[in-house]
């Protein structure tokens, strides 16, 4: 090629001398990569800690691991409200808001996340003192409130956003973009399952279908794709276990035998290949599942005293099937799943408080749909678990992803978000009984007291199931990931 059509950066590629340099530059580019990828499980984080990394054989990613330290949870139950549930209308009394009733203090803002804002407004619903504790919580959740005395409540959380993807991805992932691990597949990931015929990680998602995030919430994302969750509920069970009525047991068996010859001397051959092994493993529990999911669904043996619990024949058509729901999270939990994420409430379309929580106008009328659906059958969930002794070592976690302002929107009928304050709260295993940490401001409006982030919810939730949140990481694309970002303490006083 005549080297007057090439540029001067081709002219001096074509250059020996430049040939070499750049030759050196990228060799010695690549023995660097080599280095530093060899040394990656070596390092420690930023916090002079090194990685704790669970040892998971491809052929039994779920067989049950220790934790990394010795902790009261076993297994845990997330119940996630989506839409955000009004703190000052439940969990959080504030009197001020009854003192300041139609009015607008100084140091309100003029607009929100929808708009306008209108004036402050006491709660829909009478807070009264419940159980030994004298706790204040409101009659939309009387059922709930019964147990005041088992829970363990955070007032003073925020966190990043007050949209509601956003929110659901922040405190279901600890980042509010998706492409990040759910709490529950850390879980899994390090600990395992104590069952051998059900998924380590159960997600029962709401009568009305998946919240806002969809699968975000319970999904693996770039840890192994065994420990994402297993999306299935009362109504609805995992699809395509059913087994072909052309199709007798015997050809199943057949089948089965036959691939499990075939793979064992693949793997024979090809001794390191865990896709195949982790690819097997999911076949076979799916083998399992065909056995063991009817019967976890079979909810007509369960006493009638249970149904009448729970709430399964009364009420909304919505709420008897959240209570099934409700009666499938305790057998889940049972037969040893190690973590089991219940929905109430759904958004695939924006809701405004009809598929969820979500309550931008009408909350008198919304929040009381939600509270009926969900109110009686958790309270009795909460309740069997304690009666059957489970709670000893099951951890509960209610969450919301934020709450909702102290005054009106605009529109007068409705609460908008509310980043800066929300309550959640914790029971069971390895937390305090009938305990308040922190406090938002006299409104309900900000976190004041012990300021709680996310970051430092999930940080404890995985200390109370044995886990360090600095400690269990998963190197990805040349960063050591984990749950909590770089954030986040645990909450040692709401610690038993």
């Amino acid at each position: 090629m005549n080297s007057e059509y090439l540029s001067p950066l081709g002219r001096k590629l074509l250059d020996r001398r430049g040939f070499m340099n750049s030759s050196a530059l990228a060799l010695g580019g690549l023995g660097l990569a080599q280095l530093l990828g060899s040394e990656a499980d070596e390092t420690t984080n930023f916090t002079g800690k090194s990685p704790i990394r669970p040892v998971i054989d491809p052929d039994k990613p779920y067989t049950s691991r220790a934790p990394h330290h010795e902790a009261p949870a076993k297994r845990v139950l997330i119940i996630f409200c989506p839409g955000a549930v009004s703190h000052v209308d439940t969990w959080d009394y504030k009197p001020d808001l009854t003192k300041f009733h139609g009015q607008k203090p100084p140091g309100i803002p003029a607009v929100t996340f929808e708009g306008p804002t209108g004036n402050i407004a006491k709660p829909f619903w009478d807070f009264k003192p419940r159980g030994q504790s004298g706790k204040m919580i409101s009659d939309l959740v009387p059922n709930l409130a019964r147990h005041a005395d088992d829970f363990c409540f955070l007032h003073s959380l925020h966190t990043q956003t007050s949209a509601h993807p956003q929110g659901e991805n922040f405190l279901n992932t600890g980042f509010t973009m998706e492409g990040f691990p759910s709490a529950g597949a850390w879980m899994t990931y390090a600990l395992g399952s104590q069952c051998k015929d059900l998924p380590a990680f159960v997600a029962i998602n709401d009568p009305r279908g998946m919240a806002r995030s969809g699968k975000n919430n319970f999904g693996s994302a770039f840890l192994p794709a065994s420990f994402q969750g297993t999306d299935f509920n009362a109504k609805n069970p995992p699809a395509n276990l059913t087994r072909p009525a052309v199709y007798s047991s015997a050809h199943d068996r057949a089948t089965i035998n036959l691939l499990q010859k075939l793979n064992s001397k693949h793997l024979e051959r090809f001794p390191a290949d865990n896709d195949l092994a982790a690819r097997i493993a999911s076949y076979e529990m799916a083998g399992k599942m065909q056995m063991s999911v009817p019967d976890i669904m079979d909810l007509k043996g369960e006493p009638a005293s249970i149904h009448k619990q729970y709430g399964t024949d009364t009420g909304s058509d919505l709420k008897k099937e959240y209570a099934k729901n409700c009666i499938l999270a305790r057998r889940l939990l049972e037969k040893g799943v190690r973590v089991v994420q219940l929905f109430n409430g759904s958004d695939p379309s924006g809701g405004n408080g009809i598929t969820n929580w979500d309550s931008h106008s009408n909350i008198k009328d919304t929040h009381a749909m939600q509270a009926e659906i969900m109110d009686q059958p958790t309270a009795a969930l909460i309740a069997d678990l304690k009666q059957r002794g489970m709670l000893d070592d099951t951890l509960v976690v209610w969450a919301t992803e934020f709450g909702r302002m102290p005054f009106l929107q605009g529109n007068g009928t409705g609460r908008d978000h509310n980043p800066d304050a929300f309550t959640c709260f914790l029971a069971g295993a390895g937390v305090k009984k009938g305990y308040s940490h922190g406090a938002s401001d006299r409104f309900g409006a900000k976190a004041e007291k012990d300021p709680t982030s996310v970051y430092d919810f999930n940080a404890t939730i995985l200390h109370l199931m044995g886990l360090d949140h600095e400690r269990l990481t998963y190197y990805h694309n040349g960063l050591e990931r984990r749950l909590t970002n770089v954030h986040g303490h645990v909450i040692n006083d709401v610690l038993a």
